[in-house]
């Protein structure tokens, strides 16, 4: 990778504005790419989003625009964070100005509907054979709030080429922030995405009152879901017992800052999923990745017995005490698949 002195950051959402903020005080030059024409405005006059993370000041080195050209063209290093369900269109908008031998980070946290693709898998399938480019992905136990208040976070930089995970791993470092590097790109990306489902299963049991008892065991087993998948589709089974899967998946299933956690939460309250997003003006990626898993896990042959569950209550308007007893009368089982 050459020397890096402006980054692109494709979504100003809070993990995108977080991130951007990073590596600004870095001392990068960031372009942020912004939807709204308003929130780029209020970013390059206040320094801050008022929309997505209020109260935190952002650096002077980030430079907001509604303009993929400017936010894309000439950059080594592109940051991806766009909610799953608009990131095809959004990178197939930037492929006109992408630089060949660009490395593109992925933040966003889901598989696409139609294709049960991931985000790394989009771009496999997008890029023509004249562009090459380097596809990575960071995830792990991050709240956006907390970065911004660079409050110590550890995350995992994975992609298939060791080297370029390594480089991107340092342009991400900082005394708050440490990376790791993986070349496990599926088993971060899966566990990432799967996590979300499993935020929300946690969010009913603690809506319907179950106590500690039902979460840790809610946890422990979705792991054990999330592991069979990932493994069916080529990740290393070591991925999920670190911070992509285990560590996020503590913290999306246990902290109240957890969006997905708080779908489930207001589900398990008696609100319906229609009040509950009419609620909320950030997008709580797991309740259209439970789609995509109930498909994946049907197509893969895996038993993912929590993500239908989810599935059928977000889609089906099934009872959650209806789906909690059918859980726990299913057929006894060895705990370890053999």
């Amino acid at each position: 990778m050459e020397h890096i002195e402006s980054i692109g950051v494709i979504g100003a959402g809070s993990w995108g504005t977080a991130l951007a903020n990073l590596l600004a005080d870095k001392g990068y030059h960031i372009y942020l790419w912004v939807f709204e024409p308003e929130l780029a405005k209020i970013i390059a006059h206040r320094h801050e989003n008022t929309f997505y993370l209020p109260g935190h000041k952002i650096s002077a080195n980030v430079f907001p625009s509604t303009s993929m050209e400017d936010v894309v063209k000439g950059k080594r290093m592109l940051v991806m964070a766009v909610p799953s369900h608009f990131y095809r269109n959004i990178a197939l908008q930037s492929l006109e100005y992408l630089e060949n031998s660009a490395v593109i980070v992925s933040v966003t946290k889901g598989i696409e509907i139609d294709s049960l693709l991931t985000m790394s898998g989009i771009w496999h399938e997008i890029l023509p054979p004249s562009k090459t480019v380097e596809i990575a992905t960071l995830a792990g136990p991050s709240f956006a709030c907390e970065v911004i208040r660079k409050l110590p976070t550890a995350v995992t930089v994975a992609s298939r080429s060791l080297e370029t995970a390594r480089q991107i791993q340092s342009v991400f470092q900082t005394g708050y922030f440490r990376t790791y590097s993986s070349q496990d790109e599926t088993g971060v990306e899966l566990a990432g995405a799967l996590k979300n489902v499993i935020a929300i299963a946690a969010g009913i049991c603690d809506g319907l009152g179950f106590g500690h008892n039902a979460r840790a065991a809610l946890i422990t087993r979705g792991l054990a879901e999330i592991s069979r998948l990932g493994v069916k589709m080529g990740a290393d089974t070591h991925t999920f017992s670190g911070l992509s899967g285990l560590g996020d998946l503590v913290l999306t299933c246990t902290g109240d800052l957890s969006r997905n956690r708080t779908v489930g939460l207001k589900l398990g309250q008696g609100m319906t999923l229609e009040s509950i997003l009419d609620e909320m003006r950030m997008v709580a990626e797991g309740i259209k990745t439970t789609k995509s898993v109930y498909h994946l896990a049907k197509r893969e042959g895996i038993d993912m017995p929590i993500c239908e569950k989810v599935y059928e209550i977000l889609y089906e308007a099934k009872s959650c005490y209806a789906t909690v007893n059918e859980l726990m009368r299913r057929s006894l089982k060895d705990e370890i698949d053999r």
